[in-house]
């Protein structure tokens, strides 16, 4: 990892307890691994910590550390640094997405009880109508009773954006993934459905699917236009699972609104029209872990190499198989 992030990450706390675990060397963090002292160093290494800006562990670099039995991940998605050459090899390979999971539940969670009373779009109508409320009435029903959430993926975030909802009884929640346990939906208080079931029961439709060849544009004028008027659409998930364009003319004609934290590219254009619809919050990527709640995932793979210190199992182990469904 980059400099910027390992003293984001690792604070004293972190740093104390990394030199408890392991026998450190220098340099201590690179963010290569093709310099003379990154070799040198590969070449005694039993465990890389890794997090966003790792390098790809190529074969090459793998030729590189003969003693290299794990790659723990102090951050989300491993897919950008670990391929198939390190499942060849048999490397342990774990990560933190769990940890990540935390914040992106809660930015969630806030959108979807701000969806449900229209808060932020009216909060831009207030600009343009200072003269009285009358507005108020122009985004469809403001209501948080007998509502309904559609969360298309059951993955960690969304698993626990299920259980945020319907633990606290704030919606009926329907759940769409055609990979995950209906029973284990059902036991957490929700129910399995298609998209095409779904979709025109949502009065939020909340996206938690992984980024694949099979997801892009997941959601695309046909799934727009089986949403309810006055729908929210909440993307904290990847934004190419959203057709950006369709998304735009559905809410430039007002029938949708749509609360954005990842977009599709990201950032968008200039001149995209989505920062300029009333009915349209755009924020810069931020539901994921930021600034000191980076350290808790830090934290979670400090776990890991304790666990694997002492030889017991790892708590969140990422296999080949598992870079095909997970984001």
């Amino acid at each position: 990892m980059g400099q910027p992030t390992f003293a984001t990450q690792f604070g004293p706390a972190e740093l104390g307890r990394l030199r408890q675990l392991a026998t450190l060397g220098e340099p201590l963090v690179t963010e290569e691994l093709t310099s003379p002292a990154s070799l040198a160093r590969l070449a005694r290494a039993e465990v890389l910590i890794t997090s966003w800006g790792c390098p790809p562990l190529t074969g090459e670099v793998l030729a590189a550390a003969p003693r290299l039995r794990a790659v723990l991940h102090a951050a989300g998605s491993v897919r950008p640094h670990v391929g198939p050459a390190v499942f060849d090899r048999d490397v342990l390979v774990t990560t933190a997405a769990e940890a990540n999971a935390e914040p992106v539940s809660h930015y969630t969670l806030a959108a979807v009880l701000w969806a449900f009373k229209k808060v932020p779009f009216l909060a831009n109508d207030a600009r343009a109508h200072r003269a009285d409320w009358s507005y108020r009435e122009r985004r469809g029903e403001l209501s948080g009773v007998d509502r309904t959430v559609v969360l298309v993926g059951y993955s960690r975030i969304g698993a626990r954006v299920c259980a945020l909802l319907t633990e606290l009884g704030l919606a009926r929640v329907l759940v769409v993934d055609p990979i995950a346990d209906p029973a284990e939906i059902a036991a957490a208080g929700a129910q399995p459905a298609t998209l095409a079931e779904a979709l025109p029961q949502a009065h939020v439709l909340s996206l938690h699917a992984p980024e694949l060849p099979a997801t892009r544009h997941l959601i695309g004028a046909a799934e727009l236009a089986a949403l309810p008027a006055h729908a929210t659409v909440i993307n904290t998930a990847r934004g190419s699972l959203l057709d950006t364009d369709a998304l735009a003319h559905a809410c430039a004609d007002g029938r949708l609104q749509a609360i954005l934290d990842v977009t599709d590219p990201e950032p968008l254009p200039a001149d995209s029209p989505l920062y300029d619809l009333p009915n349209v919050l755009v924020t810069p990527h931020i539901a994921g872990s930021l600034d000191t709640e980076t350290r808790r995932m830090a934290q979670a793979a400090l776990d890991e190499l304790e666990r694997y210190r002492a030889g017991r199992p790892p708590i969140d182990p990422v296999s080949r198989g598992d870079l095909a469904v997970r984001a």
